[in-house]
């Protein structure tokens, strides 16, 4: 896989891996414009200047086996008094991509470790995206739209910097539609 253009990378000051979630992107945008709706996979991640095409084909291994799979998130969660935040369910898939990515990534931990049991989670809106009030209605109108079902069918490396614009796709991984069982395909052969 390419590695996108090398100057930008050395501009920006985090990566992360993340799973786009677009079916919620109208719930995220109004809030957080700098960053589009994802659940975080693992952050902080390596050093943008650090990353080349070692890293990017280390990340490809680390999610072979890894297929696509549907959650929904149907509750509004906060962190403290600051963090709105859609739960998905189930949460399995999303915590055996993080097990996986640090595996192949150890010296890299969810938050830095912060918190040993990293809850996978879809921020809406956060202290630095308004004021209390403002995430007051952010959940109230999350609440009132949920559930939402996704389908979470790709992988991505981004970087950026919070302070100075978007953070931008590095590169994306395709994950793979689920196989279908060997009792179902040996259904489906001797059908009549």
């Amino acid at each position: 896989m390419p590695v996108p253009d090398a100057q930008w990378l050395r501009r920006a000051t985090q990566s992360a891996i993340v799973v786009p979630v677009p079916e919620t992107d109208h719930l995220v945008t109004r809030h957080r414009r700098s960053v589009p709706a994802h659940v975080t996979v693992l952050y902080p991640f390596v050093p943008p200047q650090d990353i080349d095409a070692r890293t990017v084909a280390d990340l490809e291994a680390a999610l072979i086996g890894i297929e696509a799979f549907d959650c929904a998130f149907s509750q509004v969660g906060w962190f403290g008094s600051e963090v709105v935040w859609l739960a998905p369910e189930p949460d399995a898939h999303f915590r055996a991509l993080t097990r996986a990515v640090c595996e192949r990534f150890p010296g890299h931990r969810p938050y830095d470790g912060r918190h040993p049991d990293t809850v996978p989670h879809l921020t809406v809106a956060d202290h630095r995206t308004g004021d209390a009030h403002t995430r007051r209605r952010a959940a109230e109108d999350a609440a009132a739209v949920l559930p939402i079902h996704a389908r979470i069918d790709r992988v991505r490396l981004v970087a950026g910097d919070d302070e100075h614009g978007p953070w931008r796709t590095v590169t994306e991984f395709a994950l793979p539609a689920p196989a279908d069982s060997p009792r179902e395909a040996a259904a489906d052969t001797f059908a009549v």
